[in-house]
C-alpha cells in the first residue's frame, strides 16, 4: 500500500487552521477589535464548526440592564415618598412653633396676678383659713381665767383625793402574783449503813415560810448506797436554794452533801 493511501485512511484534521482563524476573529469581534468581517468568511469556509451564541449574550445583557433600570426607578420613587413625608413633618413643626411663639407673647403681655395658677390660689386661701383659726384660738385663750377662785381649787383638790383613794383601794383588792419555783434535791448519805428513814425525817424537819415539801424516793447510786431524791415548792422571795442546802447539811450525822437536781419556775 502506498503512502498516499495510508494517509487517506487516517483521521487527520487538515482544515484545523481555518477553524482556529475563525475562532480568533470571533473573539476579536466580541471584544470590539476591528477585522470582525473576516470572521464571517472564515466561518463559512469551516464545516461542522458550531456558530457562536452572540445574540444570546446580547439578550442577557439587555435583560440585566432593564432589571437595573427598574430597580433604580423603584428607588427613586421611594426617595420621593420619603421626601414628601419629611416636608409634611417640617410643616407641622413650623406650625407648632408659631403657636408656641404666639402663646409666649400673650403670656408676656398679661400681668403676673392674672397668670396665677389654681394651685397657688388654693394655697393663699388655705393660709387665710389658718390665720383665722389662729385668731379664734387666741380669743379662746383670752376667755380663760388664770386666776380662778379658791372654791374651784378646793373642789379640784377634793376630786383628786377621791380618785387617789379609789385607786389605792382597787390596788389593795387586786391579788398579788407570787413567784414560785419547783426544786428537786438530791440528798446523799455517808454510806450504805445510814438510816434513810431518819435522814428523810431530818430533811422534812426543815420548815420555813413559803416552803412546802413534796414527794420523795430512794434512788440507787452504787455499792448498795441510795440517795434521797425529794421535791419541794418554794416562794422565790422567801426561800432560796442556798438556805435549803445550809439547813439540810446541818444534820452531819446523816447528810454528806445536797445537790439541786432540777429547778423550774411555776
Amino acid at each position: 500500500m502506498s503512502g498516499f493511501q495510508c494517509l487517506a485512511q487516517e483521521n487527520i484534521w487538515f482544515d484545523k487552521f481555518k477553524y482556529d482563524e475563525a475562532e480568533r476573529h470571533y473573539h476579536e469581534a466580541v471584544n470590539g477589535i476591528p477585522n470582525a468581517p473576516k470572521m464571517k468568511s472564515a466561518l463559512q469556509q469551516g464545516q461542522g464548526h458550531p456558530q457562536p451564541q452572540k445574540p444570546r449574550q446580547r439578550r442577557t445583557t439587555s435583560c440585566s440592564s432593564s432589571g437595573d433600570q427598574s430597580e433604580l426607578v423603584s428607588r427613586i420613587k421611594t426617595l420621593e415618598v420619603d421626601n414628601q413625608n419629611l416636608h409634611k413633618v417640617v410643616a407641622d413643626l413650623r406650625s407648632m412653633l408659631s403657636k408656641l411663639e404666639t402663646r409666649m407673647s400673650v403670656l408676656e403681655k398679661t400681668p403676673a396676678a392674672a397668670r396665677a395658677t389654681p394651685a397657688a390660689k388654693n394655697i393663699v386661701v388655705q393660709q387665710k383659713k389658718v390665720e383665722v383659726k389662729v385668731e379664734t384660738e387666741d380669743d379662746d385663750d383670752d376667755d380663760i381665767d388664770l386666776f380662778g377662785s379658791d372654791e374651784e381649787d378646793e373642789e379640784a383638790e377634793r376630786i383628786k383625793a377621791e380618785r387617789v383613794k379609789e385607786y389605792s383601794e382597787r390596788k389593795a383588792k387586786k391579788p398579788i402574783l407570787i413567784a414560785k419555783s419547783s426544786i428537786l434535791l438530791d440528798v446523799k448519805p455517808w454510806d450504805d449503813e445510814t438510816d434513810m428513814v431518819k435522814l428523810e425525817e431530818c430533811v422534812r424537819s426543815v420548815q420555813a415560810d413559803g416552803l412546802l415539801w413534796g414527794a420523795s424516793k430512794l434512788v440507787p447510786v452504787g455499792y448498795g448506797i441510795k440517795k434521797l431524791q425529794i421535791s419541794c415548792v418554794v416562794e422565790d422571795d422567801k426561800v432560796g436554794t442556798d438556805m435549803l442546802e445550809e439547813e439540810i447539811t446541818k444534820f452531819e450525822d446523816y447528810v454528806q452533801s445536797v445537790d439541786v437536781a432540777a429547778f423550774n419556775k411555776i
